[in-house]
């Protein structure tokens, strides 16, 4: 049997790849304390788009979220990790969040699969914020400043990568 290069980089990084996948380390691994922070590529067709994430892995760092927040830097987001899929009607509120945000719900492919914009609820009753649903099963969802996808032409179909770790897709991956 004769390994081409392709076939043998996409080998060599699929264990690496593995690590962020449901029930591989990263994804299953709950964080203590503060969120860490970690660099995020975007590839679209344009080329990529990078940012530095916080990462919330915890419950308590899912449901905190960015409320309270009066700012986020330009090339700044948080990125949601779940252990395991969410179903496609689970959604993301802007209770007590104070600016507004677009929010892209990334597969276990590392392909985005939905992208809302959400805009602060004012209420002080969360029940009378709306919800925001991606109608898509996810494992991680994305949050940064309101317009960011759009005024870089991040749409559904995007690769989202971690490229110090090699996780999510890699760029090139369904793409011609």
């Amino acid at each position: 049997m004769t390994m081409n290069r392709r076939t043998l980089l996409k080998a060599s990084l699929m264990l690496p790849l593995s690590l962020m996948l449901p029930g591989g380390s990263l994804w299953a691994k709950e964080a203590t304390g503060d969120a860490d922070t970690l660099a995020l590529s975007i590839h679209t067709e344009q080329g990529p788009h990078r940012l530095t994430v916080e990462v919330a892995k915890s419950l308590a760092q899912r449901q905190q979220g960015l409320m309270g927040r009066e700012t986020l830097g330009e090339k700044r987001g948080m990125l949601f990790v779940f252990g395991r899929e969410q179903a496609p009607g689970k959604g993301f509120w802007m209770y007590r969040t104070l600016i507004p945000l677009d929010i892209a719900f990334i597969d276990d492919d590392g392909r985005i699969v939905a992208i809302e914009s959400m805009q602060p609820c004012e209420s002080s009753s969360p029940s009378d914020c709306p919800s925001y649903a991606p109608g898509a099963a996810y494992h991680a969802a994305l949050e940064v400043n309101a317009g960011y996808f759009a005024e870089r032409g991040i749409k559904v179909g995007d690769c989202v990568s971690v490229p110090d770790e090699a996780g999510f897709c890699q760029p090139g991956d369904g793409e011609t």
